[in-house]
């Protein structure tokens, strides 16, 4: 079993993740490299991080996004309170928000012995098994990444978990935003992930009522260590 670092970053601008991801993402990448060199023995080579934060309002465009997905003049955006950025993973537009966990799994996925399209999939599996647990029955869509309910249901499909990834030489970054007691009327100034005929749902709406996050994040947290077979520890604080 792998080791990675967990941190958990709580609520934090996004940029500030951004660029903190891109410190962690050139770390693992030195560290592929010392180990592929012979400098160190590459089984004790730590898998990466996983980070885990709730970001204010804001807008994230994909490499492969549409801008016209983003439904509002980019000067509106001020009176909601919300950000925008044109970023380096893949997928479209999304949002992030108050009330949804946001994961950032920064791994190397050659010591994992994944490729980027598994990786995706257990990514999807963690959602889908945590909904589990709360009685709810989700998906994957053909044809489109994320966690869906009724996914084949034309009409009544939702998608409760956005996935969006960048990978090189075989380090991942971005990753997952699972919408839990989010807000999510705030969907309504995009086509999320281009798909304009589709919906999207939170936790707290199929439930009826707010969830207790630290409980769902845990839920999360250790179902991303079954699955990429990981043994997560806390970061340490300075």
């Amino acid at each position: 079993m792998r080791k990675a670092i967990f941190q958990d970053l709580k609520k934090i601008d996004y940029k500030k993740a951004w660029d903190y991801q891109e410190e962690i993402f050139n770390k693992v990448l030195t560290n592929k490299a010392t180990a592929v060199s012979g400098c160190c023995n590459s089984e004790e080579t730590d898998a990466g991080y996983i980070l885990f934060c709730e970001h204010p309002h804001v807008f994230t465009l994909g490499k492969s996004g549409v801008e016209n997905n983003l439904l509002i003049d980019p000067g509106f955006l001020g009176k909601i309170g919300a950000t925008y950025y044109k970023i380096n993973r893949g997928g479209d537009i999304t949002y992030h928000g108050p009330g949804q966990l946001v994961g950032y799994p920064i791994l190397n996925l050659e010591l994992l012995g994944l490729q980027v399209k598994q990786y995706i999939y257990l990514l999807e599996e963690a959602i889908i098994k945590t909904l589990s647990g709360f009685g709810i029955s989700s998906s994957r869509m053909k044809n489109a990444t994320g966690v869906w309910l009724d996914a084949e249901e034309s009409g009544k499909s939702r998608k409760i978990c956005a996935i969006g990834v960048r990978a090189s030489r075989y380090i991942t970054m971005h990753g997952f935003a699972f919408n839990i007691n989010t807000d999510i009327s705030y969907f309504g100034y995009i086509n999320p992930c281009g798909m304009a005929d589709k919906g999207v749902t939170s936790l707290q709406k199929e439930l009826g009522e707010a969830q207790d996050t630290e409980k769902v994040k845990e839920e999360v947290k250790g179902h991303l260590s079954e699955l990429f077979g990981l043994r997560l520890e806390e970061a340490k604080t300075a």
